[in-house]
């Protein structure tokens, strides 16, 4: 499957010129010139890479970056002329996993990014090898062989489409998984009824396994772009 980058930077000739190469290379490029689109196309496309300048005409690329790690592990290299340590620090503080400065030689960029794409794929097949069996999410554990939710030490039971969404969500854990892609995992990607399904589905699950379904401390909603599964602390044993 070709690998699918988006390419964020203000100066048209540099992005042409690296939508070039990057194409030429069997990459599909999505290019945006300002922060606000590039969260917009980010939560849409769900690239598998970011180039990211730093400075953009709206938001910086940090800031940027930030927000993109509220709904995306997609790896971030920064593209910038800034040269200092410091600049570099509060990039890689900010999500960032790779730092870049222009000129970008195009060898090294195509290297960074094949490593990133690496690095990616085996963080996803440890934790494809990892979800074999049990899930221990604090109060939370699933027996995905045998499609068994635990809460709180209790059996919860569920319907089939209830255990896929907390499944998805599980898998994720600490992540936002995005609207596009729980429909597309649970109900398919021809999908094209009342997305309000979803939210109805959440209340379901929140209403079983939350010890609030009003204050969910396990199942979070990132307003606009999906839901964030969070491991819970496992409750503290009484004292006798």
């Amino acid at each position: 499957m070709t690998a699918r980058i988006l390419l964020v930077e203000d100066d048209a000739l540099l992005s042409e010129s690296l939508a070039f190469i990057l194409r030429q290379e069997g990459y599909q490029v999505d290019v945006s010139a300002s922060g606000g689109d590039a969260l917009d196309r980010a939560t849409r496309e769900e690239p598998d890479v970011v180039l990211l300048d730093v400075a953009l005409p709206d938001l910086s690329g940090v800031e940027v970056c930030r927000r993109l790690r509220a709904f995306s592990q997609a790896p971030v290299i920064f593209l910038t002329a800034r040269r200092q340590e410091a600049d570099k620090i509060v990039g890689l503080d900010a999500g960032g996993d790779d730092y870049l400065t222009k000129p970008v030689q195009t060898g090294e960029l195509l290297a960074r990014i094949r490593a990133q794409l690496r690095r990616a794929r085996m963080s996803a097949a440890r934790q494809s090898h990892a979800v074999d069996g049990d899930l221990d999410l604090g109060e939370l554990s699933l027996n995905l062989p045998a499609r068994r939710v635990t809460v709180r030490g209790q059996v919860v039971e569920l319907s089939a489409r209830e255990f896929d969404l907390l499944r998805i969500l599980a898998i994720n854990a600490g992540r936002v998984v995005t609207r596009r892609t729980l429909f597309d995992s649970v109900w398919g990607p021809d999908f094209f009824g009342d997305e309000r399904a979803l939210d109805v589905y959440i209340r379901f699950l929140r209403r079983k396994i939350e010890a609030d379904p009003d204050r969910p401390t396990i199942i979070h909603t990132v307003r606009g772009v999906g839901y964030r599964l969070e491991p819970t602390k496992h409750a503290e044993n009484p004292p006798r």
